[in-house]
């Protein structure tokens, strides 16, 4: 059961990270802020968000695969 949740977690974090890495760094804007003085584009938080969630939840949950409990 450890290694499952070890497991699981290890690929939930991994799956959190590129996602959270793709909507930052490599996927073209999804919005666009047009201000007096500029046009700026801005990344899909709902994805930046929703990966962070996947990449601390997948850590959480392997941090508590890999420990040792005292019964």
């Amino acid at each position: 059961m450890k290694i499952i949740l070890l497991v699981v977690g290890i690929l939930l974090a991994t799956a959190g990270g590129v996602i959270t890495y793709r909507a930052l760094y490599l996927d073209p804007r999804s919005g666009v802020v047009i201000t007096e003085t500029q046009v700026r584009e801005v990344p899909n938080y709902t994805r930046i968000i929703g990966g962070a969630v996947l990449l601390v939840g997948g850590t959480a949950i392997a941090f508590l695969g890999a420990r040792r409990r005292k019964n």
